[in-house]
């Protein structure tokens, strides 16, 4: 008895990871997503490592989850992962305020965003 085992999102030679609640708007998240698309894992975490930008931190640490999550969960080989796909999601939206002159209120919007990191094997051509 017992509930069926629910089918992997992603391929056999794939992994993902998701970070939740970046406190960023998803246009500055995506300039550092569009950074590491489409390139080697080790030459993405140096990229990240050096960036000037501040979130980039937050998407290092995603990506070395995905890394994990590729060679614990699914045994894939580190040395060969590439990231195939970036992609960055809105998320909720604090609204603050100011109050201006003649009885106006200034807005203010405090956005938050997430970043989904998937990563494949791909074999070396020799």
């Amino acid at each position: 008895m017992g509930k069926e085992k629910n089918p992997r999102r992603v391929a056999d030679n794939e992994a993902m990871a998701k970070t939740k609640m970046l406190r960023t708007s998803p246009q500055k998240l995506n300039l550092v997503a569009a950074m590491i698309r489409g390139k080697k894992v080790d030459k993405a975490l140096t990229d990240l490592t050096f960036s000037k930008k501040r979130i980039a931190g937050d998407v290092k640490k995603c990506l070395q989850s995905a890394i994990a999550n590729a060679e614990n969960n699914h045994g894939l080989d580190v040395d060969e992962l590439v990231v195939v796909e970036a992609w960055v999601g809105k998320n909720l939206v604090m609204k603050r305020g100011r109050p201006r002159a003649r009885g106006r209120f200034g807005k203010i919007m405090k956005p938050f965003s997430e970043i989904t990191i998937k990563v494949r094997q791909i074999e070396e051509q020799a």
